[in-house]
């Protein structure tokens, strides 16, 4: 199992496009891809234009064809319109969970 987390920020202006953007992304990618076993989205509380995905995938073959899919092109396109250059993007393994 694999997760990516992603940090990025909006642009001003720009976030009512982003969100239909993103929310259309993160569901696609959900229902549409067996590989992806979630896909949260989280807003900074106290920037509005701060977040962060977490999503988590079976394994390196479900994020490449997550990579490869149509709504993912999409969603590219849409963030190079309405998010800040720069975004982090990481690739974590689990290592230790605690749950309640």
């Amino acid at each position: 199992m694999l997760t990516l987390t992603v940090a990025l920020d909006v642009r001003p202006g720009h976030l009512d496009d982003f969100l239909t953007a993103i929310t259309e992304n993160a569901t696609r990618t959900f229902t549409d891809e067996p590989g992806c076993l979630s896909f949260d989205v989280y807003q900074d509380v106290t920037d509005e234009l701060h977040f962060v995905f977490h999503e988590v995938y079976t394994d390196q073959n479900a994020i490449d064809a997550h990579r490869k899919a149509p709504h993912f092109a999409a969603w590219r396109s849409a963030a190079d319109q309405h998010v800040v250059p720069g975004s982090q993007i990481n690739t974590i393994a689990r290592r230790l969970a605690h749950h309640s």
